[in-house]
């Protein structure tokens, strides 16, 4: 794991600062503060910041082919790489290292960008081409490494972070109104834009050609899915999904350097640390976070049955209010992009704190994406079987609209509500006009004037509206699942996991989301996902004889954190005086005094957590990356 960077200067007679790529690569030494490393010749440049994993001793990087015509820089682990490499020597290609980095060389070498095809892992690299003067960059398939770039007329400037990008100081940093909107509506960032102009994602599945001035995006991966046999066996279905996992978490196990496991206390969690321990002759250690307050869900005591279970060393810790608000300031210049994410905070505390043991852990995530297992899917799939006459529940159509309106509520779900418009028009879009901002619940009149005016929302919402008509034909449950692997995975939970992770200088694995994983997911009928009123429904019963049955069979918590009382008790100083504040008013984003009504009823009333989170995010946001 690693932090990447570089620049590619348009004129190949305008050399690169040689002061940028050091300057660069120290916004995000804590990527790696093992190694460092650059490249340049003439117009390109290239830096590296190394966490090193794998062949500790040779793995230096930027990284050359044999003849050094071509050079690389990689940020993530390639689970397959051993396997790659015996095929490349069979081709005649040397290697110099031990590691995975140099696989992806040759690689690219015998097939040009389809050697994407050929790698199972997470990654986001770099490749100058000296000979063809190409610069190919690519995303693994998922998401789950980032990696931004600008592009000018004169320029390409990309790395890891945004907050490198930005040690260019012809950089940009003006603000785009229409994606804060998109921010407010979603809570997270859907798409390739960022609040920054001219800064992108590189989309997940995606890679970029950039060659005379020029560049070009090319989708080398999507989720399909297939139409899967309705009587596929169930006993079938379940001995292939414990081959497939105990595969993937064998593969990332591979390390030259401790591994850990990150317990939530959950099914996924669980699952893992099963079949870690199976796959290594060391003790495992494993960790978990709690909360100070009493009368919050405490996901400690399952975990320790999890690491009792599977004799794992296990640890565990406590965070409070305090913890939280000292946090903020660093959450927001880590995760770059505006996230209310709350459990991030946590995620940064207990990856610092298994960060004195291990350098690599391992985490569920990604299993409810995979496998149907949040509740919204249920929801849904329910109200659309009732539409249809399909199902018993055809004389509770009230029951589904109370559903609908118990989804819409939810920020995360408002992505559906295309799903539902389409759906159930008639009765959606009678309930209110606007169901993306805030869902329709009067938030939005927080909008200045002057501000609204600026805001074009067929753009805020265009990723989302994007990827509900490639799903048209599918069903409900699995465009549901589509639009989830495509949005909240990618631009929440997983920048969270690297973000927060990689600023304690630790590598996050999750091998759920291996692609293999997720296609065979994908391809399986509807009825192995959601059954009656059991989500998840094959990943149950597959792991029915690993997991501890009260951690299998007690309802889905989340990953539960007690911001809410502290917004309204320990911190309603704290946010009142962010959002109030006259930097915050002179951004002219919102009426003041609409402000000052949702701050009151919030803190007094209860309610809108999501929405003031989110918003002191935002101002501390501005701060840090407009400000600067």
């Amino acid at each position: 794991m690693c932090g990447i960077c570089g620049k590619l200067n348009f004129d190949q007679n305008a050399g690169i600062d040689p002061a940028l790529i050091p300057a660069m690569l120290n916004t995000i030494r804590h990527r790696g503060p093992d190694d460092e490393g650059t490249y340049s010749a003439r117009h390109i440049a290239l830096g590296h910041r190394r966490l090193s994993i794998i062949d500790l001793k040779s793995g230096h990087q930027p990284l050359s082919n044999e003849d050094g015509t071509v050079w690389i820089v990689f940020n993530g682990e390639i689970y397959n790489f051993q396997e790659l490499r015996a095929f490349l020597l069979s081709k005649g290609h040397v290697f110099k290292t031990q590691t995975d980095t140099e696989t992806i060389i040759h690689l690219y070498e015998e097939f040009g960008p389809d050697c994407l095809e050929k790698l199972r892992g997470m990654f986001a690299f770099a490749i100058w081409d000296e000979n063809k003067k190409v610069l190919f960059l690519a995303r693994d398939r998922v998401g789950i490494k980032p990696l931004y770039y600008s592009l000018s007329s004169d320029s390409f400037i990309f790395a890891s972070e945004i907050k490198a990008i930005l040690a260019d100081r012809t950089v940009n940093r003006e603000v785009a109104p229409e994606v804060i909107d998109r921010f407010l509506t979603f809570l997270y960032l859907p798409g390739e834009e960022t609040l920054l102009k001219g800064v992108k994602k590189l989309l997940p599945g995606h890679y970029l050609m950039v060659k005379g001035g020029g560049a070009g995006i090319k989708q080398y991966w999507d989720l399909r899915f297939s139409k899967p046999a309705r009587n596929r066996r169930t006993a079938d279905a379940k001995a292939e999904l414990l081959d497939l996992l105990a595969e993937t978490v064998k593969l990332h196990m591979i390390a030259d350097v401790p591994v850990g496991i990150l317990l939530s206390g959950g099914v996924d969690s669980t699952a893992v640390l099963s079949f870690a321990v199976e796959r290594t002759d060391k003790a495992v250690s494993s960790y978990t976070v709690g909360f100070s307050d009493p009368g919050v869900a405490d996901e400690r005591p399952y975990a320790r049955l999890a690491a009792e279970t599977f004799r794992s060393r296990h640890h565990d810790m406590t965070i409070t209010a305090p913890d939280f608000a000292a946090f903020m300031g660093r959450y927001v210049w880590h995760m770059e992009e505006p996230v209310c994410e709350p459990p991030a905070i946590a995620m940064y505390y207990v990856s610092k704190f298994a960060r004195r043991d291990v350098k690599v852990l391992l985490s569920g995530e990604g299993g409810d994406e995979a496998f149907a297992g949040y509740s919204n899917y249920r929801n849904l799939l329910w109200l659309e079987r009732v539409k249809r006459g399909l199902a018993p529940l055809k004389g509770a159509f009230s029951q589904g609209l109370f559903l609908a309106d118990s989804l819409f509520h939810s920020p995360q779900a408002r992505k559906y509500a295309f799903l539902m418009n389409a759906r159930f028009p008639a009765y959606y879009l009678s309930r209110t006009s606007n169901p993306f901002l805030y869902a329709g619940d009067g938030l939005g009149k927080l909008y200045s004037v002057d501000f609204a005016r600026c805001i074009d929302r067929e753009y805020s919402v265009e990723p989302v509206r994007q990827l509900q008509a490639r799903v048209q034909g599918e069903s409900v449950l699995d465009a549901m699942l589509y639009i989830d692997t495509k949005t909240w995975l990618p631009d929440d939970l997983l920048i969270k996991a690297d973000k927060m992770t990689m600023a304690n200088s630790l590598e996050l694995r999750v091998p759920l989301l291996d692609h293999k994983v997720l296609e065979f997911a994908a391809a399986l009928p509807l009825n192995l996902k959601v059954r009656g009123f059991t989500t998840k429904y094959l990943a149950k019963q597959a792991l029915r004889s690993r997991v501890p049955r009260p951690i299998l069979d007690r309802p889905k918590a989340g990953f539960p954190v007690p911001y809410e009382g502290w917004l309204r008790k320990e911190l309603r100083g704290w946010v009142r005086d962010i959002l109030l504040d006259r930097r915050a008013a002179n951004r002219g984003y919102f009426n003041a005094c609409e402000l000052e009504k949702l701050l009151m009823a919030s803190q007094e009333r209860g309610g809108n957590f999501k929405e003031v989170f989110s918003l002191a995010t935002l101002e501390l946001w501005h701060r840090a990356f407009v400000a600067n």
